[in-house]
């Protein structure tokens, strides 16, 4: 997806319109942090279709980080239907700007008569192809999950192997119970997927 270039305040509002989710990325040209966030932003931004991100370079366009309040740079704005929803300062790894993007494009629509979802999360790495698979998976089948991604995060890596007794991923807790593995045939059989 082609990021979008905001020139002022109006031209944002103009893009909002319609929008249920979108992002602003305020940054500063020069700034070392900020060009680390514009550069992870468009590779993130090049993954993902049918959301709006935009930029604003702040030493040109100056009527919209007072609007929001925003005193430092590099920071991504999120919107939702138009209204300012929350702010993320400093640069993000491309990863996590994908996950956040594509959380935002993943939205599950529940009928009122549908039982409420299983709490679900997936341990993972971002070279992990059963990982990848695994999230798919539960995408495709339109299941909410929490994904960890434990090369980043030692802590949540420590708990996972105190909890499972094993090093490997993916691992997907299941309300509490833990899947080792992409086992397609568990996984369908406790959240109720019919494939």
């Amino acid at each position: 997806m082609k990021i979008k270039v905001i020139d002022g305040y109006n031209a944002l509002k103009d893009s909002l319109k319609g929008q249920e989710k979108a992002y602003l990325l305020l940054y500063k040209e020069g700034n070392d942090t900020s060009e680390c966030a514009l550069e992870n932003l468009t590779e993130a931004a090049g993954k993902i279709d049918d959301l709006l991100i935009m930029t604003a370079n702040v030493a040109n366009v100056r009527d919209i980080h007072p609007v929001y309040e925003i005193k430092t740079v590099p920071t991504l704005i999120s919107f939702e239907n138009g209204n300012y929803k929350n702010v993320i300062k400093g640069c993000q790894s491309v990863d996590f700007y994908k996950n956040l993007f594509e959380e935002s494009l993943f939205v599950v629509r529940r009928s009122p008569d549908e039982k409420p979802q299983k709490r679900v999360t997936v341990y993972s790495t971002p070279t992990c192809s059963w990982c990848n698979t695994l999230k798919a998976h539960l995408r495709h089948h339109n299941i909410r999950f929490t994904d960890i991604d434990v090369s980043r995060d030692q802590a949540a890596a420590q708990a996972m192997v105190a909890r499972s007794g094993q090093q490997g991923v993916p691992q997907t807790d299941i309300n509490g119970e833990i899947i080792i593995g992409f086992d397609k045939k568990r996984i369908n059989e406790l959240l109720e997927i019919n494939a």
